[in-house]
């Protein structure tokens, strides 16, 4: 018997006169979303991760109950983490160290009698240094110091470090290269492996079709299409983001 639907959204209305969203994400799904810049898959994201406000309901379903995500404290609370897009801007810390980028969002973990621990906060960098295959000999350097692709494995080993049951990732190999998304790959898969549920917003379609079992595509703030199986092809993603038919 599957699992129960771990991410549930209901009546989502991202633009007025747009088309209610209704849908649910099992545990252990990867799941693309697709569409045109503007077209609502990176605002559609933002609202599951609280940082965006829209008239519906998003629930998460877990062992302890259902809880309602309306706001960013609350999305952290049902273990939703979003990684963003722009890692320059809104991701990291360009004046503080990497493992200072890695270690502010789990602060509480490492405290030791109301003290951060050094130690535990050491080993818990060390982790995900050695699982995402980050390349900085030296956590005390610059963040700066590290190529782009190891920038945004410290992002990811940060959301990780929370241990999210569900992960939002806004493109999140945009910019790094060929080796450094092979390794995101198989990470990802692992961690649907694992029960978590990714959803991952990509710009290329064809690292949709690698990676992901479905696909929702979105046009104009409403989804025009959710395909999987032998449906999910590029033609047919590329026809429903324009509005044609595959």
């Amino acid at each position: 018997m599957a699992e129960a639907a771990a991410l549930h959204v209901r009546d989502l209305v991202l633009h007025a006169g747009a088309t209610p969203i209704n849908q649910q994400f099992g545990k252990g799904e990867i799941v693309g979303l697709a569409g045109l810049d503007g077209h609502g898959q990176e605002r559609f994201l933002k609202v599951l991760a609280g940082l965006d406000a829209a008239s519906g309901r998003v629930e998460v379903r877990g062992p302890s109950g259902t809880s309602i995500v309306s706001n960013f404290r609350r999305a952290i609370a049902a273990r939703i983490v979003y990684v963003p897009r722009d890692r320059r801007s809104t991701g990291i810390f360009p004046s503080l160290s990497i493992l200072d980028n890695f270690a502010m969002a789990t602060a509480r973990k490492d405290r030791r009698y109301g003290l951060i621990s050094p130690a535990a906060r050491r080993a818990r960098y060390d982790y995900w240094q050695k699982r995402l295959s980050i390349v900085a000999p030296n956590p005390e350097a610059p963040i700066t110091a590290l190529s782009g692709g190891n920038q945004q494995k410290v992002l990811l080993a940060r959301a990780l470090a929370r241990e999210p049951d569900i992960l939002l990732l806004n493109d999140p190999t945009r910019g790094v290269d060929v080796a450094t998304r092979h390794v995101l790959y198989g990470l990802f898969r692992k961690l649907a492996a694992e029960g978590m549920t990714l959803l991952i917003l990509s710009s290329e379609i064809e690292e949709i079709l690698v990676l992901c079992q479905s696909v929702l595509v979105f046009r104009d703030d409403q989804i025009a299409a959710r395909l999987s199986g032998t449906e999910m092809t590029a033609e047919a993603v590329v026809a429903h983001m324009f509005g044609r038919s595959a």
